[in-house]
């Protein structure tokens, strides 16, 4: 989140002009939001000093140019005496405010049954945290802007919405050992990160595994692999040591990939192991 030159927060996120989705209902959320302010009588000044944000601000989220935060709709409802219809806009950008291949992977995820991962770099996107989160975006060159910071860190803590599913999707998650012992933004960062993972892979549908570093010989020395499975018997996976890193959906390659997750969970510790290790590592940290 960035700061107008006036010291007032600015009210929300950069648009991406490559997405046309959020594009268009950016567009039409300012469209409506300029009519209920000029319906009031207001100037763009006069609706920025009520509701604490600027002029310039104002005008960019009416131009479509700026992506506002719940709180500046929920502010501009309570002024312009919108009765809830302003605040009712929300569900409509929280379809648009996180970059598009988040929201692309959090409606797939949002409609598989079944997920599997194997990671060898860093803790999977639905098992971090969100100082982790913040502290691995950092470590990106070039670096994120503040702005593409806090909307890539809020779109990965939406994802994990998966968890409050019902029926609940069967999770399965298979980390390299040196996941767990890098420190990620330091020490304590770490030491939360681990105790996150305690607590989360005590859910049921959940399967975790750690793929221990002595092990000779493994499937997953070419790169992270995902598969996700929807109810209508289609599935997608993903892997970075095949078919060019892309999304494949073809049953062919998608046998490669199971063949590939199938054996490295052979091969990695069983789920009751694998939490003995994360409370020795964490013991250690």
């Amino acid at each position: 989140m960035s700061v107008d030159s006036d010291g007032t927060e600015e009210p929300g996120w950069d648009v991406d002009p490559e997405d046309e989705q959020g594009v268009a209902v950016v567009a039409a959320l300012g469209r409506q939001l300029k009519a209920w302010r000029e319906a009031a009588g207001m100037r763009p000044a006069d609706l920025g000093a009520a509701i604490q944000y600027g002029e310039d601000q104002v005008r960019k989220v009416e131009a479509g140019r700026r992506i506002p935060r719940p709180e500046y709709l929920d502010k501009a409802d309570e002024v312009l005496r919108a009765g809830g219809r302003i605040s009712a806009m929300k569900a409509d950008m929280e379809q648009v405010r996180y970059p598009k291949k988040i929201r692309d992977l959090k409606r797939r995820e949002g409609k598989a049954v079944e997920i599997g991962t194997y990671n060898n770099h860093n803790i999977y996107g639905l098992l971090q945290t969100e100082e982790y989160a913040r502290a691995l975006f950092r470590t990106s060159r070039p670096a994120y802007t503040a702005d593409e910071m806090e909307r890539m860190v809020s779109g990965r803590m939406a994802r994990q919405s998966i968890f409050e599913r019902s029926p609940a999707p069967a999770l399965s998650f298979v980390q390299e050992e040196v996941t767990l012992r890098r420190p990620i933004g330091g020490t304590m960062v770490l030491r939360r990160q681990l105790e996150h993972l305690l607590e989360v892979i005590q859910l049921p549908n959940i399967e975790f595994q750690v793929m221990p570093t002595f092990r000779e010989d493994h499937a997953g020395m070419e790169g992270l692999i995902e598969l996700l499975k929807f109810a209508d018997g289609s599935a997608v996976g993903r892997a970075e040591g095949a078919f060019h890193g892309r999304p494949v959906s073809d049953p062919k390659q998608l046998r490669i990939l199971e063949l590939r997750y199938g054996i490295i969970r052979a091969q990695a510790l069983t789920p009751q192991e694998s939490r003995a290790f994360i409370e020795q590592v964490l013991g250690e940290t």
